[in-house]
């Protein structure tokens, strides 16, 4: 795959495919908003076809990261500023959201919970101006190092002032108890999901709107040549620390919206884990585009539910997804589905299928070992107590035996090789599928 994002076509078809056309009246403004009423009617249509409670939890824990996610791509994505603490401002968010819901509840203020996560994005903009002060002074390494200072400085604090962060337990509130808008209490999971989905759209056409500014122009700018924007006169500074703020504010509106879901706020939202999880979700969608950041948050939370209830060593799989995504794929999913566009508008894609139909066995091959080497690994060094047997898909096998290791040994090492011969074939047709759509795009 390396090949691939190496030959992706950047050149000729994206020249070829930005030839001036003449469009109707009205027909760009439609074309932007046709995506986001279609991202609201999946929103609104999704809990009435997923009506489990699994299925609204998990729904409810994307919404949160899409917001959360899209706020830490316009540091990283988007103005070039790698944070190691963007959970701070998270954090931050949901225990100011968490303390106003009680105080809100105890003095009987008449003010609905739609609008708390308006608390936690006015928390996350005050710090925000505060650390980003600091820290914006400088970008690459210094920022980096910087915001992982801060980071452990606010969660070595959660654990000292017990009256704010509440300690190890945390603080928890009740959402029930609060003013009642059109009759809803917030107490069925499926208004929770109702009011994160609102939430969550209106932040995504927000940061939307703000790359599609000046700001945001120039925040690529910054991030590109910080030194060129300097010379047309822009402050680089001023250009990051407004990112940093923006960014720090929407942070905070996903935690407002994680203490509304979960009623509580603790010591784990601050963590660098939080942040790590976050960085993850963002780069493996990918940060070269918008839609990035949502497809890693849904895939990366879809990914945490469901392998932490298939094998104990979730995070370990995670990690080897992410080097992969950076060595083999460093525009993230997103990117892959997007260098095949052009390929798709000319209709030569279907050139690639034989190809990628080819690659598929090798890869799944040399997935499957892996995994069961991982598996029995983590059963013979940490689980051995609990004895050696076990099974993978179905089939029962003894991790203490020496033939299951050959098989998964085999399968790994000739997956991986097969791959590795199969490459340069779709590499061909790579070149053969660009050529043909340059040729019908020209």
């Amino acid at each position: 795959m390396s090949d691939l994002a190496d030959i992706a076509p950047s050149g000729a078809l994206a020249q070829a495919g930005s030839r001036p056309t003449i469009r109707p009246k009205g027909a760009g403004a439609v074309a932007q908003i046709l995506p986001w009423l279609a991202a609201a009617a999946i929103l609104v249509a999704a809990p009435l076809i997923f009506t489990s409670g699994t299925a609204l939890t998990m729904m409810s824990l994307m919404g949160i990261m899409v917001v959360f996610s899209l706020s830490y791509n316009m540091l990283l994505g988007q103005t070039g500023l790698l944070s190691f603490g963007h959970a701070v401002y998270y954090g931050l968010g949901a225990f100011f959201t968490v303390h106003a819901m009680n105080l809100v509840t105890s003095l009987r203020l008449p003010v609905p919970l739609p609008l708390l996560p308006v608390v936690g994005g006015l928390a996350g903009l005050a710090f925000g101006i505060l650390f980003g002060a600091i820290s914006t002074r400088r970008a690459g390494t210094v920022f980096a190092m910087i915001s992982l200072g801060i980071a452990e400085l606010v969660s070595s604090g959660s654990h000292i002032l017990h009256s704010f962060f509440g300690g190890e337990e945390g603080i928890t509130a009740n959402r029930t108890k609060m003013l009642r808008v059109f009759d809803l209490s917030f107490g069925p999971q499926i208004q929770v999901y109702y009011l994160i989905a609102a939430w969550c759209l209106i932040c995504a056409v927000a940061m939307y709107a703000i790359t599609r500014t000046p700001l945001g122009r120039l925040c690529n700018a910054v991030r590109e040549n910080p030194e060129r924007v300097e010379f047309l006169g822009y402050e680089p500074q001023a250009i990051r620390i407004t990112a940093f703020c923006l960014s720090a504010m929407f942070a905070g509106v996903a935690g407002a919206l994680a203490a509304i879901n979960f009623e509580i706020a603790n010591s784990a939202y601050l963590g660098v884990h939080q942040s790590g999880v976050v960085l993850l979700a963002t780069f493996i969608g990918g940060i070269g585009t918008f839609v990035g950041p949502v497809v890693g948050a849904v895939v990366v939370t879809l990914l945490q539910v469901s392998l932490s209830d298939l094998t104990e060593v979730w995070q370990l799989y995670f990690g080897l997804l992410f080097i992969a995504i950076v060595m083999f794929a460093p525009g993230g999913i997103a990117g892959l589905a997007l260098m095949h566009g052009p390929l798709l508008r000319a209709g030569t894609a279907h050139r690639l299928l034989p190809a990628y139909l080819l690659a598929l066995g090798p890869f799944l091959l040399l997935l499957a070992g892996s995994i069961a080497l991982i598996e029995m690994a983590f059963r013979m060094l940490v689980k051995a107590s609990d004895g050696t047997e076990m099974s993978l898909a179905g089939i029962p096998f003894d991790a203490a035996h020496i033939l299951p290791w050959i098989v998964a040994g085999a399968m790994a090492t000739g997956g991986g090789l097969a791959l590795r011969a199969v490459l340069p074939r779709v590499a061909a047709a790579w070149h053969e599928a660009s050529a043909a759509a340059k040729e019908k795009l020209a």
